[in-house]
Order: structure tokens, then sequence, then C-alpha cells
């Protein structure tokens, strides 16, 4: 037997253990990627996968927060928010389809990036709209709120990366849960595009910002 053959034998232990290492930190690194209680992924995940999609100029960032979601907890529990939660994310991810990517920013927060093919995105944002107003099959029916759903065209900010267009989003979602002249409660949410600006009273928040209501 060759100098060379054995030294390829002796070293096949370590090289197989090697691959084990290196399959359990993939795994460990996709583990800390998804939010263990919805499955989406977590801002790390999200940024990474959402960078990609803005090279798309069909990319359009929506945010959407639960509203009063302390209040249910406290009413209903942390299991009912927890369903809550669950079922906002499943149905958030089912409307931005497999060319998209959503993300559970943190508690209530959730976060998507989505490919307007047809240049409808109101349509398609008004019909996740109707579907988040969905009662939550088999729970308690008293456990239901709205959803404040903000959001903006990469296309309009070509200039802007994806911190800049989420903070329009963010005013556009801040505007939606704080209610806005002449808009109405519509469903689980009221939905508004913003065209620019940051949450008011934040640092550098500007007074002309632009919102669109679409209300059933």
């Amino acid at each position: 037997m060759s100098t060379l053959t054995t030294a390829l034998l002796a070293s096949a232990p370590s090289l197989a253990g090697w691959g084990v290492h290196v399959w359990w930190l993939r795994a460990r690194l996709h583990t800390a990627r998804r939010d263990p209680l919805t499955g989406l992924r977590t801002r790390d995940g999200f940024t990474r996968s959402a960078t990609v999609l803005l090279k798309d100029t069909r990319a359009v960032v929506v945010l959407a927060d639960v509203d009063k979601f302390k209040q249910i907890n406290d009413t209903h529990g942390h299991a009912a928010g927890d369903v809550l939660l669950k079922a906002t994310a499943d149905r958030l991810t089912h409307y931005v389809g497999r060319f998209g990517v959503v993300g559970r920013l943190g508690g209530d927060e959730f976060a998507a990036v989505l490919l307007d093919e047809h240049g409808a995105v109101s349509d398609l944002l008004a019909a996740l709209h109707a579907v988040l107003a969905r009662p939550i099959e088999g729970e308690d029916p008293a456990v239901h709120t709205t959803v404040s759903l903000g959001w903006v065209r990469a296309a309009d900010f070509p200039t802007d990366d994806l911190s800049g267009l989420m903070r329009r989003a963010d005013e556009a979602m801040y505007a939606a849960k704080h209610g806005h002249t002449g808009s109405r409660r519509a469903g689980l949410g009221r939905l508004f595009a913003t065209v620019a600006g940051r949450r008011s009273g934040r640092t550098g928040a500007r007074t002309d910002t632009s919102v669109v209501s679409v209300a059933a």
C-alpha cells in the first residue's frame, strides 16, 4: 500500500467528522435565520434575500404591524397572540408568493419584498388586506385585530437601499396605525402608500409625505 493511500485512509475519519461539522454549522445558521414561531426569516435572513430582490425594478417593500397586539396578549393570553402572529405570517407568505420574501422583524412587525409583475400592487395589497381580515379558523372569534400596512415602490427611489425604502414604508405604516385625515378603518387594517418621509417626530422626518389610503 502506497504512502499516499495510507495517509488518505488514516485521514478519512477526520474528513468525515469535518463534513458532519460543516453540515451542523450550516443547519445552525439556517435555524438562526428563521423565527421559531412563524418560520419566517429573521431580520438578518430577510435582509439578505430582500437585497437581492431589490435589483428587480418591479420590487415593492411592504411593512405590516399588528395593531394593539399587547392588548390582545394581556386580555387573551400569549398563546392567543402567538396564534395571531402565525396566521398573519402565513397569510403574508401566501400573498407575497414564491418570488418574494417575508420576514419577522421582531414582536408584531413584519416586512416583505414582493414583485409587482403587472403594475397593480394596490390591487394585490387590497386583496391581502381582505385576507388578513378573515377570522382564524378554530380560534376564539374575540381574538381579532387590525393590521396596518405601509408600502413603497423601489423603482420610485432608485438611489435608496433596503434601509431607506423600509424607512419610507415605515412612515406609511405609522400613518396607517395612527390614522390619517379622510381615511377609515376597513377589515383588518388600512392600506397606505408613501412617496417620501420618515415617521413624524423622528430625526430627519419630513412634513411633505404623501399618503394614499385604500379602504373597502
